[in-house]
């Protein structure tokens, strides 16, 4: 016991945030939110300083096959609760940024993406609940607030009702049966992080001018929110360049010599390497408006069509499809820059 608990607490301490002290207490559930959500955003890891004996008498019970009666309903507490509904609005977050250009989003993907976050949630330790009745709630609420950026808060807690009504026990493992090996625990898990970071990570490649935008939006809303205590707006700059002086600090630049106002004023006017690519294709400069990058379009989708070009259409038709894909970048870009 003391042995194990020492294992828990120096893991908790090592890797808490990725969830390597879970994995130890063979709580995989609870080891993929931490992964998931970096330990629940960082308050679920620090609270569990106080509950990791719990959670080392619940493995050793588990592993002798002792639990609560089935027939008996857990108690629902109010952090899971708060959790499932944070989760859940965490994970149809990631769905709008990522998968919200797909068909039917609204209708499915969006509701199925919160009805996993709450559902992982009431999986966590020795619960679970009815994930058809958690999905279908999540699909009736998002009908009724079909195309809303804010559906995710009515549907993560239509889920979270659901899922606590619907709450149960595990089954428990019997006695003497061998437990999951390691290596497909650890496969299982990586299939789920792979599920959940493949659309986002692919958005913020893809779209890498439009999240320096949205990052930069949100730091400014948050700077500004301060506006009226100069010395607590500058507590908040600190922190939000923190990484960024960190950064500095390992490259042995000065960080002081430069502000945030001027670090995302270059973020946002740098050009991606698929953007400068672009621009060389359609022959423009840095800075050309959309009427000139229209019409240098124009011009080299005529010159390069391929019923234009018979004595070289293969060439022609990569062409034509270079200049197609140059032209919806740029048009990408000039249209971030209306609205900011």
């Amino acid at each position: 016991m003391a042995k194990q608990l020492i294992v828990t607490y120096a893991l908790w301490a090592m890797g808490g945030p990725l969830g390597l002290h879970h994995l130890y207490l063979r709580r995989d559930s609870h080891a993929l939110l931490w992964m998931l959500t970096l330990g629940g955003f960082g308050v679920g890891w620090l609270r569990e300083f106080y509950r990791i004996p719990d959670y080392v008498r619940e493995a050793k019970r588990e592993a002798e096959g002792v639990r609560h009666s089935r027939a008996a309903c857990p108690r629902m507490g109010l952090a899971r609760f708060a959790g499932q509904v944070c989760v859940g609005i965490y994970f149809g977050s990631v769905a709008l940024i990522s998968l919200s250009f797909l068909n039917y989003f609204y209708l499915i993907v969006l509701p199925l993406s919160v009805g996993a976050g709450v559902h992982l949630v009431s999986c966590v330790g020795q619960q679970t609940s009815d994930l058809q009745k958690t999905l279908t709630a999540c699909i009736v609420t998002s009908s009724i607030f079909y195309g809303s950026r804010v559906s995710p808060l009515p549907i993560s807690i239509a889920a979270s009702v659901t899922a606590a009504q619907h709450r149960r026990f595990k089954p428990v493992r019997r006695v003497g049966s061998p437990p999951e090996p390691l290596g497909f625990r650890l496969y299982r898990l990586s299939l789920a992080l792979l599920a959940f970071s493949t659309p986002l990570g692919y958005c913020i490649f893809h779209n890498t001018t439009a999240t320096l935008y949205y990052i930069s939006d949100c730091m400014s809303a948050l700077l500004d929110m301060f506006w009226f205590f100069p010395w607590l707006r500058g507590v908040a700059e600190f922190f939000v360049l923190l990484p960024y002086q960190f950064l500095c600090a390992l490259t042995g630049g000065s960080h002081y010599a430069e502000s945030w106002r001027k670090v995302f004023e270059v973020l946002l006017n740098e050009y991606s390497k698929k953007e400068t690519e672009a621009m060389k294709v359609l022959s423009v400069s840095e800075g050309a408006t959309m009427e000139e990058i229209s019409r240098s379009y124009r011009n080299l989708v005529k010159l390069w069509h391929p019923d234009h070009n018979p004595k070289q259409q293969q060439e022609a038709q990569q062409m034509f499809i270079k200049i197609q894909e140059a032209y919806e970048i740029l048009l990408h870009r000039q249209t971030l820059q209306k609205r900011k």
